[in-house]
């Protein structure tokens, strides 16, 4: 008889304080992530989940707090006109403006994640898509948009509309001279687009500095866009960090 094997799968939940709770828990465990890779930029920077019964409200990170600190019990609550309803400090304006707005927009985005990351801003600054060079970057192929303005901090919900609209249905967008941005139907998804774009971006910066890439062909990129770039895949590929950082640093989930 052929053994049972044990595979992850996406969670369901019981109750909506059980789906909250997850999707909090998830949300530390990527800001502890995020400064592990070194997303961390002063101040900047900042991950969202939207709450499974208040849906025009999200959960984000404190401003001024180091990744490296979140614990669930750190997280606030931010409704749609920017007030915190549950917390105790304040949220960064930048983050209300950006992500309030793909949340509007995106009723299918459950989590939307962007730092001010080295090859990020690096690739950003050249105002292009990505190219297909490597197996992981199919899963952006295709899939990615480039917000071509860069007008200062974004501050105003205005311009976090325009930032919805350019990323359109997509996972991501490039952000000129600014970073990344990556969006997903769980918080697990979207912090690995973040990671994996940003790896994608190095390894792009590190093939061109070196020669003449070549890219993939087309068909084959689209197909191995299916194949790693799909929902599911997002989510899968985030639990062994999963793993590792609640078992590291299991504080967490405080």
């Amino acid at each position: 008889m052929a053994k049972e094997l044990r595979i992850p799968s996406m969670p369901t939940f019981g109750d909506l304080d059980e789906e909250r709770r997850h999707r909090k828990e998830r949300l530390a465990a990527a800001f502890r992530l995020f400064s592990r890779f070194g997303f961390d930029e002063g101040v900047a920077g900042h991950i969202t989940a939207r709450d499974p019964e208040l849906t025009d409200h999200f959960w984000v990170n404190p401003f001024g707090m180091h990744f490296g600190h979140i614990r669930v019990s750190d997280l606030l609550l931010v409704n749609d006109h920017g007030e915190v309803v549950r917390g105790d400090r304040p949220v960064n304006a930048a983050a209300f403006a950006i992500h309030s707005q793909v949340h509007a927009a995106r009723p299918d985005v459950i989590a939307a994640a962007h730092a001010h990351s080295v090859y990020g801003k690096a690739w950003s600054a050249l105002r292009r898509p990505l190219d297909p060079l490597t197996q992981d970057s199919c899963a952006f192929y295709g899939d990615h948009a480039v917000f071509e303005d860069f007008t200062g901090v974004v501050l105003d919900v205005e311009e976090g509309k325009r930032i919805a609209h350019a990323l359109g249905d997509r996972k991501a967008i490039i952000l000129s001279n600014h970073g990344n941005l990556t969006v997903g139907h769980s918080v697990d998804e979207a912090a690995w687009w973040f990671i994996t774009m940003e790896r994608t971006c190095q390894a792009q910066l590190l093939a061109e500095a070196a020669g003449s890439p070549v890219r993939i062909d087309p068909d084959m990129a689209a197909l191995t866009r299916t194949q790693v770039g799909s929902h599911p895949a997002g989510w899968f590929s985030f639990q062994p960090l999963y793993d590792r950082i609640i078992r590291e640093q299991p504080d967490l989930l405080d």
